[in-house]
C-alpha cells in the first residue's frame, strides 16, 4: 500500500510525552499495537511535516 492508496482501516491514534521525556505515537488498529517514540527535536520536525502535508492537501482539494 502506498501513500495514494485508498483505505478503509480504522486506527486509533494517541499522542502524548512519555515519562522519560520522549514523544510517544502509539496507533492500535485490528488488535495490533505500535509504539513510537521520538527525541522532542524529532517530532517537532516530524510536525513540521504534517503541516506542510496538510496545507498541499488543502490547495488540492481547492
Amino acid at each position: 500500500m502506498g501513500i495514494n492508496d485508498e483505505s478503509d482501516t480504522e486506527a486509533n491514534l494517541q499522542i502524548g510525552p512519555t515519562e522519560i521525556g520522549m514523544v510517544r505515537l502509539f496507533v492500535e488498529s485490528h488488535g495490533a499495537e505500535i509504539a513510537m517514540d521520538f527525541e522532542p527535536d524529532e517530532a517537532l520536525e516530524i510536525a513540521e511535516e504534517i503541516r506542510a502535508a496538510a496545507a498541499v492537501a488543502e490547495k488540492a482539494r481547492g
